[in-house]
């Protein structure tokens, strides 16, 4: 201006002021105005809203980008946080799951989101909030006979669900500041409940009540839940290899070996993976998020190797059993001495047997009856089996027994005896209970003449063949 119009003694605040008071007048003038925000009241029970939010963990080590799914009710403020590995249409089902079950009921008017992949197909702009729904949303929709309400897409529709917006950026602020160092998502996501009950006690604002006390008001007031859970997860049917692995998602995962060359059933969910053989559950895994991951079970190639032993030792599955804890020192102990009593062979097979026990008893049990067979010298998997029934019998306080236990004097030393020696040792025992026999001994006297006879012709058969010859 110095320059074009002389005007040497304007200063420069002089110039902002008269802009930002002329840049005013001319936006209204033009008809422009500062959007407004209207307050809204929300009535009880009737909405909420649901969001995602990036969050990062240390996951076993690793430091690992996550998704938080955020559900809030907007009357009382109640709020059900969870935690994947993923953002994917499984775990924004399950979340909605979780949530519904914990609150103990379904919002009656609507649900506000955004435009997620998850819900939202196509946006057709110009038509209002018409959306393409993706039909596996619509069907979880119509289960739980709720609404959907989508905000308007991009920056211009976060203030129509800010209560959510808001719950995000608190909750990942208070809970989750530092990075949580965890071992797995489970253990986080139980941690995260005990947060969500913790947050219940605070206040909102200037709210006189907590949000547990408003909560209580509004719970009577949702919808019920059906009487049937949602099945969230993705159905595929891949085919069992030779390995006894299928793969989904670029992930390996085995199911017993029974199944090899089949196709099964798999339910891909955001924490997990089940897989089925017909109606009848056959394999639980984690899911894996990595591309090129595996998780493996021993358990499934039991029955392959009692037939080859020898591939047990460098097996992939063994190393997994190792690294996650299930394949125990315990273990380890009884496979070295029975190895060392049996062969390699025969003493790999005692092993799978009693791992075998696995399926049907509790792991304290079958390790504690492997101490006990080690303590006595008697590896094989029979007295594992024998013992481990004997300690969950006394874990329950001894309801289990065969019989009841016999007394022994002080200082005796548990050792493992027939079923039969137990038995006559034991007052109560039908055996010992019967009354004495007083027959003599039998007698084999008589069977000697037999051995006699046959002599006799044995010498008279040789006599007619000289006589012959």
């Amino acid at each position: 201006m110095a320059e074009e119009h002389g005007a040497t003694e304007l200063s420069y605040s002089t110039v902002r002021n008269y802009v930002r008071e002329r840049r005013a007048q001319i936006d209204a003038e033009a008809g422009r105005h500062e959007d407004a925000f209207v307050p809204q009241l929300h009535a009880p029970g009737a909405e909420a809203e649901v969001d995602f939010g990036d969050v990062y963990v240390m996951l076993a080590g690793v430091k690992t980008k996550c998704h938080m799914f955020a559900f809030r009710l907007s009357n009382s403020g109640k709020a059900v946080h969870r935690v994947y590995s993923a953002q994917g249409q499984e775990a924004f089902l399950e979340g909605h799951i979780d949530a519904f079950e914990t609150i103990g009921g379904i919002p009656t008017r609507h649900i506000r989101y955004d435009n997620l992949s998850s819900a939202v197909t196509t946006v057709i702009y110009g038509t209002g909030r018409r959306r393409t729904e993706n039909p596996r949303w619509v069907l979880f929709c119509s289960h739980y006979g709720f609404d959907a309400f989508y905000c308007q897409p991009g920056i211009e529709g976060a203030h129509e669900k800010g209560g959510i917006e808001g719950e995000v950026g608190r909750f990942r602020r208070t809970r989750l500041t530092p990075m949580p160092v965890v071992d797995s998502l489970a253990e986080l996501n139980e941690t995260i409940i005990r947060w969500d009950e913790l947050d219940d006690q605070r206040r909102i604002a200037d709210r006189i009540r907590t949000v547990a006390a408003d909560f209580a008001l509004e719970q009577p007031l949702l919808a019920p839940l059906p009487l049937e859970r949602f099945e969230p997860g993705l159905s595929l049917t891949p085919r069992v290899d030779r390995s006894s692995l299928i793969t989904v998602r670029m992930a390996k995962y085995s199911v017993p070996a029974g199944l090899i060359n089949r196709p099964v059933r798999v339910s891909l969910r955001a924490s997990e993976l089940v897989v089925f053989d017909g109606r009848t559950v056959v394999a639980r895994h984690p899911r894996i998020a990595s591309k090129g991951g595996q998780s493996v079970n021993l358990d499934h190639y039991l029955e392959v190797l009692q037939h080859k032993p020898g591939a047990l030792p460098g097996s992939t599955v063994l190393a997994h059993a190792r690294a996650a804890g299930t394949f125990t020192a315990a273990h380890e102990a009884f496979w070295a001495a029975a190895r060392k009593t049996d062969g390699d062979a025969a003493g790999t097979r005692q092993l799978i047997d009693v791992l075998l026990l696995h399926r049907s008893m509790p792991a304290a049990d079958v390790i504690a009856g492997i101490h006990a067979a080690l303590t006595v010298g008697a590896v094989t998997a029979d007295v594992v089996a024998v013992e481990a029934r004997l300690h969950a019998a006394t874990a329950r306080g001894g309801s289990e027994l065969d019989c009841p236990p016999v007394e022994q004097p002080a200082g005796h030393e548990r050792r493992v005896v027939s079923l039969t020696q137990r038995r006559l040792a034991d007052p109560a025992a039908v055996i010992a209970g019967l009354p004495p026999d007083t027959r003599p001994l039998p007698t084999v006297t008589e069977y000697d003449e037999l051995l006699v006879l046959t002599r006799r012709k044995a010498t008279k058969a040789g006599q007619e063949k000289e006589g012959t010859a």
